[in-house]
């Protein structure tokens, strides 16, 4: 992982690589202190293919400790800052992390998940000691004067995502090298990149906007980091930076639109503004493409990192010049170094326009899940990665999506699965049943919908029971809509039918 941030550092280590509220570090500085941050995991015993947490809001530091751990053969483990304790807690523990790297402001959630993970030999806090905790900078003096700590990680994993599952349990999706350097090729491949580029980072570093950095930095472009979401902020600074490159969810993205200031704004150094993770709104993307302009879509998952199928903004429109609107709700077109198709239930692959599962190979696939080989077997039946999402390509090689398998919500970006969601729900003593399911919404792409059979005598609210979910499992996955019926539709065999729940809300 470190190839992108040497690259840029080849073309100019004194140009500016991250940049915050106009201070910057430039590639040399990055390169040094990456190397600083080996060498202190090497000295706290942190050894080729361990796991290294990084628990930290957008920050040029934080993402620097990044290259750090890959340099010393370490395996970058993001953590969203955004999930409750003991989702974090359970990730960490499955991850087996040996050290953990964090913000100051969550030193409190540290505290309260780090004694439940006894292989967590090493705490370390960016911005201050924190009792027994070191600081970063006195973490790093302590190291200095070692001998130089390169490593690679011995079976290439690089980096560990955490991703959920139809039963709501964590899985640890193994990427490498090779998926990451294929994800980057295919960005300079599809995306146009003319001169330097500069990319705007709103969006969290532990997703989309963190891995979209690497292609950026192989050409030696500045990545504009954004600490919080400020769509004033964000409008001001692809102007005074002059952005060529920055990605947003549709939520933000509406925002964007809604927002006074974009008239007045000039973004004519923007060559490409993705948008993906989550469905967007076709009238939005048209009103987008006129008032933004360069548009380009993304699609992949976390274990087909971001690149399955591309639409640049020259496919948004037609050669001569209209908007393309019959391809607008497509998914754009497979992706170079990418091989997609549609299987049926049976496994034999459909022919275009047919809907079924959508299934992919190629070097972008994941080299599986994290001690999980029953779960990295079923994914990959009959030598396909299954993602999981129902769809079709059309006769022009479009893919279209129009279901997700596995009862997955994507809200404002961010991944939900209504297995999850319904556990917590039904921990409250007063929920006899529930469904939980996903409903277009034009702020977050889609909302976390639950309906809820109460038991006999009871009287919650949906108020209490949006707060006894976002206790357990935090905001983004706390239901948005409550609904309360007297039964729940249910098959012979006493299965919830989600299909006519989802039919039933869509219609009132």
């Amino acid at each position: 992982m470190t190839s992108w941030l040497d690259k840029g550092a080849s073309l100019d280590p004194g140009a500016p690589c991250l940049t915050l509220d106009g201070v910057s570090l430039t590639y040399g500085d990055v390169v040094a202190l990456s190397h600083r941050v080996a060498r202190a995991l090497r000295r706290s015993g942190v050894r080729p293919g361990d796991k290294v947490g990084i628990l930290s809001a957008n920050d040029p530091i934080a993402f620097a400790c990044v290259f750090g751990v890959a340099r010393a053969g370490a395996v970058w483990c993001p953590i969203n800052p955004r999930n409750a304790a003991a989702e974090n807690q359970e990730l960490l523990a499955l991850f087996d992390c040996a050290a953990l790297i964090h913000q100051a402001g969550f030193g409190e959630l540290v505290d309260a998940i780090a004694p439940g993970l006894p292989q967590l030999s090493t705490v370390v806090c960016l911005d201050g000691a924190r009792g027994a905790t070191p600081s970063f900078g006195d973490w790093l003096a302590a190291a200095d004067g070692d001998p130089p700590a390169e490593a690679a990680p011995p079976d290439d994993v690089v980096a560990l995502v955490g991703t959920g599952g139809t039963t709501g349990r964590p899985k640890g999706v193994m990427l490498t090298d090779r998926n990451l350097e294929a994800m980057s090729a295919i960005t300079l491949m599809s995306y146009p990149f003319e001169g330097r580029p500069v990319y705007l980072a709103l969006a969290p570093l532990t997703h989309a906007a963190g891995v979209l950095c690497f292609p950026v930095m192989a050409l030696g472009g500045e990545i504009v980091v954004m600490a919080k979401p400020d769509v004033a902020r964000f409008l001001a600074l692809i102007e005074r930076h002059r952005v060529t490159h920055t990605f947003l969810p549709p939520t933000l993205i509406y925002m964007v639109l809604g927002h006074p200031d974009l008239a007045s704004t000039d973004l004519g150094s923007l060559q490409c503004f993705w948008y993906g993770a989550a469905p967007m709104s076709v009238s939005r993307l048209e009103d987008a493409l006129e008032r933004i302009g360069p548009m380009a879509q993304l699609f992949g998952q976390s274990e087909a990192p971001m690149m399955v199928s591309t639409m640049s903004p020259a496919d948004h429109r037609h050669a001569d010049g209209t908007v393309a609107r019959e391809r607008l709700a497509s998914a754009g077109r497979p992706s170079p170094l990418v091989t997609v198709a549609i299987m049926g239930e049976d496994g034999t692959l459909l022919s275009r326009g047919e809907r079924g599962e959508i299934v992919v190979r190629g070097s972008l696939v994941m080299a599986g899940y994290y001690r999980n080989p029953q779960a990295t077997a079923e994914v990959s039946a009959h030598g396909w990665h299954h993602t999981g999402d129902i769809g079709y390509l059309d006769a022009d090689g479009y893919l279209f999506i129009v279901d997700r398998a596995k009862d997955m919500v994507i809200t404002g970006g961010f991944n939900v699965y209504s297995a999850e969601v319904e556990q917590a729900l039904m921990a409250h003593p007063d929920v006899r049943d529930c469904a939980v399911v996903g409903l277009p919404d034009d702020k977050w792409g889609e909302r976390v919908t639950a309906v809820i059979e109460l038991a006999p005598g009871s009287t919650v609210s949906a108020d209490d029971l949006a707060a006894f979910v976002k206790e357990r499992l935090g905001s983004v996955k706390a239901p948005k809509q409550i609904e309360f019926w007297d039964s729940l539709p249910r098959s012979t065999v006493g299965k919830i039918l989600k299909t006519d729940v989802r039919a039933a809300l869509t219609r009132s």
